[in-house]
């Protein structure tokens, strides 16, 4: 049996951008993929998203204050 830690209660939505998504968001905050946080390819939330080195994914955090909050990163080898 293996812990599918996408389930937990604790790790937030991560959703992998599509290129008109990613265009945007790089468009919108006037940078390069790069310039983001970096997650890595075997990060285990972002696992089953199919991923390469270059995407960007949404993680959607939960907040008492804020709702919603949407948060980037690039994804990198790892």
């Amino acid at each position: 049996m293996t812990f599918d830690v996408t389930k937990h209660h604790l790790v937030p939505k991560h959703t992998k951008l599509g290129e008109s998504e990613k265009s945007k968001i790089l468009g919108k905050y006037g940078v390069e993929a790069l310039s983001f946080p970096k997650i890595m390819t075997d990060d285990p939330a972002i696992k089953k998203l199919d991923v390469k080195s270059g995407d960007i994914i949404r993680i959607d955090r939960q907040s008492k204050t804020a709702g919603v909050s949407e948060y980037y990163r690039v994804v990198v080898e790892g």
